[in-house]
């Protein structure tokens, strides 16, 4: 299995649901009483409207919460990175190149991979192709300026797009009640 994959997919889970209970707080509208004492359709307070912001926010802080969560504490990032590493040497191996280290680009965590050791120009050129097809890698360099994109940057953007996926989800489910609220009998 892809370990970027199965590295990025808990997070898009997570920012789905969490979109998704936000999204059914913050959408779901009371009805309004009016001055005869019967049900209206919307209410017309502001307060109601600010009100609607604040499940929005808590649920894009949780989801970042839980991208922070999933890249430090709970040890993601350690398990991706020994894995990417793992499959490089084990590549290089293959390939009988011992003399040719490989590490991510560590501050901070990217998916850009670093090779040192001796090698000439066809084999420098080749083995940045053939590590380059190892899954979760994005870019493989002899050099060790630049790390590129932080792999939490990545982790944020997927729980950001799994969140705006679930406030869409809620914002469909709650057309439809207000669609069928227009019928009862």
């Amino acid at each position: 299995m892809n370990p970027l994959w199965s590295y990025l997919w808990p997070l898009l889970a997570t920012g789905l649901f969490i979109g998704a209970l936000a999204g059914t707080i913050a959408f779901r509208q009371p009805r309004a009483q009016s001055d005869d004492g019967l049900a209206g359709d919307r209410p017309t307070d502001k307060r109601l409207r600010r009100k609607r912001w604040v499940p929005l926010a808590a649920g894009a802080l949780a989801s970042l919460a839980a991208t922070g969560l999933w890249y430090g504490p709970m040890g993601a990032s350690t398990l991706f990175m020994n894995r990417v590493e793992r499959a490089a040497r084990i590549t290089l191996n293959n390939y009988e190149m011992p003399q040719i280290a490989s590490h991510l680009y560590r501050t901070p965590l990217s998916r850009r991979l670093i090779l040192s050791g001796e090698a000439d120009d066809f084999q420098r050129s080749e083995l940045a192709r053939i590590l380059g097809t190892i899954p979760g890698i994005r870019e493989v360099r002899w050099s060790s300026t630049g790390g590129g994109l932080p792999l939490i940057a990545e982790s944020g953007s997927a729980a950001c797009l799994g969140f705006l996926l679930g406030l869409l989800l809620a914002f469909l489910v709650e057309l439809r009640r207000r669609y069928n609220a227009q019928w009862n009998w």
